[in-house]
């Protein structure tokens, strides 16, 4: 599907934390024209339009009325991802979201065939998986330079957001904890690289009941905490192989790490949730790691959306694209009622792989003319 010429229009919803990563990039690309920010607080997304030199803010009716904008970013909490996604699409605008793409299967579902009802695409973070260091993984197992892909051992750890972020109640409430806020970077990155998933089981638990902020103005406030803070999994690709995975915010051991191991080898893998390396790689009989070349662009959050930009104009397949964040929330909703049940959950969806960035994609060049 073709639509206009030139640079593409881009609205961002949702002026927190996040907002800030994403107008850094965005408003250096070219290819895209960042028009207007809106949020709950019309306040806040003035304060953050200004700093970035966007010319409207104001509530969500505003930026779905602008004409010129094509893509709506959504960057909303997790209940409200669906919620305006379908009015973003019901707008005539094609949306791109931060993850998960929605709380459960149902609301995604209902997102993305509104879009195929209005000829609309759907496009969702994480677009770490097409920063140089997972482009360049993905490029190295191509390659066969671990012969065929056996085995993964993934795991992030750590002790939570709430020492950190102003404002971390989300994080523990339905459609975040470690499994939704951060398995996307590590599942989207094993799907790229491996393909769909076919079934899962699990184990989950919850250390405690409450949690406290631990900076901010609400420092010191007690929160409850309503989903599975540890959580271990295993995933079975359709393809053959397998993955142990920990997700936790229980841990006081950080660790952020992904393993691949193959017939001829292994690689390290740079954290998912970065966009650079190291990428690391040993054959069968090497006595320690040696650190691959990464080839690619480390710009930031929102390539992906820069990716659907181009792609819109060229009438090609987006690659952080709907089908693809479908099939992560299905893996990760299926880990938590395998974590509920305790029995292996076969999944339904599958996903076309995307294909890798071309070595020289440059988010910094002028293509749509």
């Amino acid at each position: 599907m073709t639509s206009g010429t030139g640079p593409v229009g881009v609205a961002l919803v949702g002026a927190g934390v996040i907002s800030g990563q994403y107008l850094q990039h965005l408003t250096a690309f070219p290819d895209v024209r960042v028009l207007a920010v809106a949020d709950l607080d019309e306040a806040r997304a003035a304060a953050v339009a200004e700093e970035y030199g966007v010319p409207v803010s104001g509530g969500l009716d505003t930026v779905l009325g602008l004409p010129e904008v094509e893509i709506v970013v959504n960057l909303t909490v997790p209940s409200a991802h669906a919620a305006v996604a379908l009015a973003a699409l019901r707008a005539g605008k094609h949306v791109y979201g931060e993850k998960p793409l929605a709380l459960d299967m149902d609301e995604a579902a209902k997102v993305l065939a509104e879009a195929e009802n209005r000829g609309l695409r759907v496009g969702n973070a994480p677009d770490t998986f097409l920063g140089a260091g997972i482009q360049s993984t993905i490029r190295a197992v191509r390659s066969g330079l671990i012969g065929a892909p056996v085995a993964v051992t993934a795991a992030t750890q750590g002790m939570g957001p709430e020492s950190w972020h102003p404002s971390p109640e989300f994080f523990y409430q339905r459609g975040a904890g470690p499994l939704f806020d951060l398995g996307p970077y590590y599942l989207t990155a094993l799907v790229a690289l491996l393909g769909p998933a076919a079934r899962v089981s699990a184990s989950t638990r919850r250390a405690r009941e409450h949690r406290v902020v631990g900076s901010g103005p609400k420092a010191g406030t007690a929160f409850p905490v309503d989903v599975p803070t540890h959580v271990n999994a295993l995933i079975d690709f359709a393809d053959g192989p397998t993955a142990g995975a920990t997700f936790s915010f229980d841990s006081p051991i950080g660790k952020r790490l992904i393993e691949v191991i193959g017939t001829e080898g292994a690689l390290s893998l740079p954290d998912p949730n970065t966009f650079d390396g190291p990428l690391l790689a040993r054959g069968t009989h090497d006595p320690d790691w040696r650190e691959l070349p990464l080839e690619g662009t480390t710009a930031g959050r929102g390539i992906g959306v820069l990716d659907m930009a181009r792609a819109i104009r060229a009438g090609v397949p987006h690659r952080a694209s709907g089908e693809l964040a479908l099939h992560v929330l299905e893996i990760m909703a299926a880990v938590t009622e395998s974590g509920e049940r305790g029995e292996f959950r076969g999944l339904g969806s599958r996903t076309p792989v995307p294909d890798p960035l071309p070595v020289d994609w440059d988010p910094y060049a002028a293509t749509l003319t």
